[in-house]
């Protein structure tokens, strides 16, 4: 895969994450986990890294856990998990759950989840991230209509290092300011629901792929929605979210070959507006 750069420390990681979001929220049963074993095999065999979880996930931060220890993954696993809770006390109870359900002495991203109490959070996030408990500290929200208080928490407090919001095909509210935001001020970003949770290609699955993809070695789909994020110079990395090993394998080649130039931005968007 290509590989996209953290702006604040030039560190390249692969620009195709692994969601958990309601995929990795099972139980411990073997039939429930082995697709998940075998989607984290496609995952680290294509070059993936990102894992992004959430205590708001139910037991994904657990699940995630045990089958990157069970694989001996965690130096290829670059893990992202978030606070997700009002008060210091009880975001510090969460933030050391997250260490161990992750099994892990070290959070490569936290993120405060949805801005919930990210003033406090922020502050023992800070304090963690000059300590060495975390290396990357971060924001999110997953509606547009948040993308003003995402930047104004940007703009106010320069030292973040990430921020995760939802952007696709059809949802670009992003580009319109707030991409260019996140470029002006060195923030790296993680894109989340890049397909919309499925819907995109429930809406034109039964379409025929375009011969024109093929410019861009897109061959699905899926790499079709995806690549168009990528092409985007402020994105860093997206995370889609899948339990199905063929999914992610496909997802996975989004991040290589050829992605689309502006002009050809504008002719998919055309496409999928039509």
């Amino acid at each position: 895969m290509i590989e996209r750069k953290i702006p604040k420390t030039g560190e390249a990681i692969p620009p195709v994450g692994l969601g958990t979001w309601s995929t990795f929220d099972v139980g411990r049963g073997e039939a429930e986990r082995r697709p998940l074993g075998e989607v984290l095999d496609r995952f680290y065999g294509a070059g993936g890294k990102v894992i992004d979880s959430s205590p708001m996930y139910g037991k994904a931060e657990g699940v995630s856990g045990d089958l990157i220890a069970a694989k001996n993954a965690r130096t290829k696993s670059f893990i992202a998990t978030k606070v997700w809770i009002e008060g210091r006390d009880r975001g510090i109870a969460q933030m050391e759950d997250s260490f161990r359900l992750f099994k892990t002495d070290v959070i490569d991203l936290m993120q405060v989840h949805n801005l919930v109490d990210w003033k406090t959070q922020l502050a023992t996030m800070r304090d963690w991230k000059a300590k060495g408990r975390l290396r990357y500290i971060g924001i999110t929200h997953y509606t547009s209509s948040a993308l003003p208080d995402l930047a104004r928490v940007l703009e106010s407090e320069r030292d973040l290092d990430f921020v995760q919001f939802a952007y696709s095909i059809g949802v670009r509210e992003p580009e319109k300011r707030f991409l260019g935001l996140c470029q002006e001020l060195g923030i790296a970003t993680l894109i989340n629901r890049p397909l919309e949770g499925g819907g995109l290609l429930r809406t034109i699955a039964k379409r025929k792929l375009p011969d024109w993809a093929a410019e861009f070695d897109c061959t699905s789909w899926a790499q079709f929605f995806l690549k168009y994020i990528l092409a985007h110079p402020a994105v860093t990395a997206i995370i889609p979210a899948t339990s199905n090993p063929a999914h992610m394998a496909d997802d996975l080649k989004a991040g290589e070959g050829r992605l689309p130039d502006e002009k050809t931005r504008k002719k998919m968007v055309e496409l999928v507006s039509a």
